[in-house]
């Protein structure tokens, strides 16, 4: 018989992964042996994918078009930016870690339109959110750098790169007591809290988009890009 806790456990960290193909791949992997829990496990996800399709302003094509397309840009190198890997993915942008090579080095985090998805009201869009991201000052935001245009005229912004793991990975990796995971929620609770003090509402609230990193002091929540909806 399937764990429920188990088959949950595979799910959530799943819909962690942006590109789809990488997705089933590790379901694959991680259900092998087990015909029933990967029937399973795929089910919920088919579910969600068939969720997301329903909300309005969601652009046309499959996933996997998709994910194959953000791969395809047409340069690696955005101004200052190096491009290195992506790590995030979104209805119609993609993220890269790349390196900032000037004035100063260091790695970030840039989002750009994926190709042949910037049509006027998609890039309308996405610089309502990089200024959204703008005005944002929470220690548990990540913070914007820079914003610009490539050769080709697809928009970008830069931002502060955080290295975590999702929030309910983080609470069952460690594992976290009730009293550590509602101060985590609390962290949460206030980034949020100053998001819709600038008038921002986040519409992709989810475990995926906070992730936690710990650096000398305790585990702090960060949010993470959504497309268009940033706390």
């Amino acid at each position: 018989m399937t764990d429920p806790k188990r088959e949950r456990q595979i799910f959530v960290q799943a819909m962690d992964i942006g590109c789809p193909t990488e997705r089933a791949a590790y379901i694959q992997h991680t259900c092998s042996g087990d015909a029933a829990l990967l029937q399973r496990v795929q089910a919920l996800v088919q579910a969600s994918e068939v969720s997301d399709d329903f909300l309005p302003g969601q652009p046309s094509g499959s996933p996997a078009t998709l994910c194959a397309a953000a791969l395809a840009l047409p340069a690696s190198v955005f101004g200052s930016y190096k491009l290195m890997e992506q790590i995030g993915e979104g209805g119609f942008g993609v993220v890269f870690m790349a390196e900032q090579l000037e004035p100063v080095r260091r790695r970030v985090a840039l989002k750009v339109i994926k190709p042949g998805m910037d049509s006027r009201q998609v890039i309308g869009r996405f610089e309502a959110e990089r200024q959204a991201l703008a005005l944002m000052q929470h220690p548990n935001i990540a913070q914007v750098f820079d914003a610009g245009a490539t050769d080709s005229g697809q928009p970008y912004f830069v931002m502060e790169l955080v290295k975590g793991v999702s929030i309910t990975r983080f609470c069952e990796d460690q594992p976290l007591d009730l009293e550590a995971r509602l101060q985590l929620f609390i962290e949460v609770c206030s980034a949020i809290q100053h998001a819709h003090q600038k008038g921002v509402i986040h519409r992709d609230l989810k475990p995926s988009n906070v992730l936690v990193t710990v650096n000398d002091g305790p585990a702090s929540a960060h949010s993470r890009q959504p497309n268009g909806r940033r706390t």
